[in-house]
């Protein structure tokens, strides 16, 4: 299929946070541009190096050996500049002077709102990708990077669950999830946690004390409580306090993992995530479909409009919840 005549080059940029399997979708896209005739460039860190002119051509050998590596590329920064009129002027003229004529970005709900603000002012053929560990985008199943980071916390908590049992600890780890509990759920359920608190629902801490109470009555010798960072009650450093203040049978031991939950190597489902979705961008924009995000819905791509992406909250799988508290046992 040739591209249509008016769309001739299109840039290719990742924002926000970084996360694995972003290469795998910079890759995609260079190599489905050019399977339809465009030329491609990149933008280097986001939305300030749209604003700074930072324009790097992207031939098919500038994207070869990079589907394992985590991180990005492209490179990914915070941009105040863009949040002022004055900076999205200077990033579309910018566009303007390289000859841009479509836009793909790879980026989550804060670069979606973005780039949302910037087509309310300038005209450009947009299509976005989901990408955030936290999966808390509306229009998508599954947003890259999140299976990986899944990943990586499972095993980092398996690695402190045998410490754990050799030294008859409970241990609080705290994942990341400011707003959004999918991590914590569903790295929880995989470890065999014994208690999860989440941003979404009340953490009572004499609930999360009866559990591990619980658990000491039945001989457990070791225990894991997953904190998401955004939890009501406190990280987990706060939450541990409290435990340990009603329950003191076992030594505590708290974990922060921080940002090795964003870094590694991406998985194979976020290799074929991102790969998938870099196509479904590509094609929309060569058939003139714009200011949309290609997502994955029961397992078929699926378009959302960006003010929709923005306006509504995707639905936290609360049976997850109940998955956790019965095999916690």
């Amino acid at each position: 299929m040739i591209a249509a005549p008016a769309m001739k080059k299109i840039a290719v940029m990742t924002t926000g946070g970084d996360c694995p399997g972003l290469n795998a979708g910079i890759r995609a896209v260079v190599r489905s541009a050019i399977h339809h005739g465009l030329e491609v460039t990149g933008i280097l860190r986001g939305y300030e190096g749209m604003i700074q002119n930072q324009f790097i051509p992207l031939p098919s050998h500038a994207v070869s050996n990079i589907i394992q590596r985590g991180g990005t590329i492209l490179k990914t920064a915070r941009s105040e500049q863009f949040k002022t009129v004055e900076g999205r002027a200077k990033a579309y003229e910018n566009l303007r002077t390289n000859g841009v004529d479509g836009l793909i970005l790879l980026g989550g709900d804060g670069s979606i709102r973005g780039i949302q603000q910037f087509l309310q002012e300038h005209d450009l053929p947009v299509v976005a990708i989901p990408k955030t560990i936290d999966n808390d985008i509306y229009g998508t199943d599954y947003a890259v990077g999140y299976d990986t980071a899944l990943n990586t916390v499972v095993q980092a908590i398996d690695k402190i669950r045998d410490t754990a049992d050799s030294h008859d600890r409970i241990f609080f780890v705290e994942v990341m999830g400011r707003d959004a509990g999918m991590i914590a759920v569903l790295s929880g359920i995989g470890s065999g946690a014994e208690a999860i608190a989440i941003p979404e629902t009340r953490t009572r801490i004499e609930q999360i004390v009866q559990v591990l109470q619980r658990g000491w009555h039945r001989k457990k010798t070791s225990m894991i409580v997953i904190v998401a960072e955004g939890d009501d009650a406190g990280g987990a450093y706060k939450i541990a306090d409290a435990v340990r203040q009603r329950f003191d049978s076992f030594d505590t031991r708290v974990s922060v993992l921080g940002h090795m939950q964003r870094g590694g190597s991406p998985t194979c489902f976020d290799r074929v995530l991102s790969s998938r979705l870099g196509v479904a961008a590509v094609d929309a924009l060569v058939q003139g479909r714009r200011d949309i995000m290609v997502g994955v819905i029961d397992n078929k791509i699926a378009e959302t409009p960006f003010e929709t992406v923005v306006a509504r909250r995707k639905e936290f799988p609360y049976d997850l919840m109940r998955v956790a508290e019965i095999l916690s046992l």
